[in-house]
């Protein structure tokens, strides 16, 4: 089974298992129960804030749908042996977003905290989609450059700064200019 695949029918099991029937969770998380449908038989991926809405309805952390294992101990990743999670790109065609993300946590169950590595390709318009989300973000720049339209500001970064933002304000990270980015992010939210 494919990561795309096994996504959606983590969230499809974890729905059932609650009861939950598709339109409640859809409704819940305020997205289009035909996007929630999909995602759970089709294997379309959802954006980050999206799996991010459709995990905060279930009352669950994000691991829940991206984890294979389990450890209760400290788990460590050794370089180069980051997991591949999956790539979230937006439906909109146009703007060709599309971020592939590397779970640097993959393995420690309970955990507060989602850390990632994420590689931002270039787009090419500068019509970019904003998302919002509860929690916070920490994101500093390992390579190239990026841009964080956030609220009504701009923020550019360069290898080596870094931000702390408040999710719930709409927000869009992209590669800044024609080259791509990398970035390591932690994102928090309450369960």
């Amino acid at each position: 089974m494919n990561s795309k695949n096994k996504i959606g029918k983590k969230i499809k099991a974890f729905r059932e298992f609650r009861q939950v029937s598709r339109e409640d969770l859809a409704l819940k998380a305020n997205l289009d129960p035909k996007q929630l449908e999909y995602i759970e038989e089709k294997g379309t991926v959802p954006s980050l804030g999206h799996l991010i809405k459709i995990t905060r309805a279930l009352g669950v952390r994000i691991g829940t749908f991206l984890d294979d294992l389990d450890h209760v101990g400290p788990v460590v990743v050794r370089a180069g042996e980051e997991k591949s999670t999956l790539s979230f790109s937006t439906k909109d065609k146009k703007t060709r977003e599309h971020l592939n993300f590397y779970s640097l946590a993959p393995d420690k169950t309970g955990r507060h905290m989602e850390p990632f590595m994420v590689e931002i390709e270039p787009a090419n318009e500068s019509d970019y989609k904003l998302s919002s989300h509860e929690g916070e973000e920490f994101i500093y720049v390992l390579e190239g450059a990026i841009e964080i339209n956030y609220g009504k500001n701009i923020y550019r970064l360069n290898k080596g700064d870094s931000i702390y933002l408040d999710s719930i304000v709409a927000h869009n990270v992209h590669a800044a200019g024609e080259k791509a980015a990398k970035i390591m992010a932690v994102i928090y939210y309450p369960v």
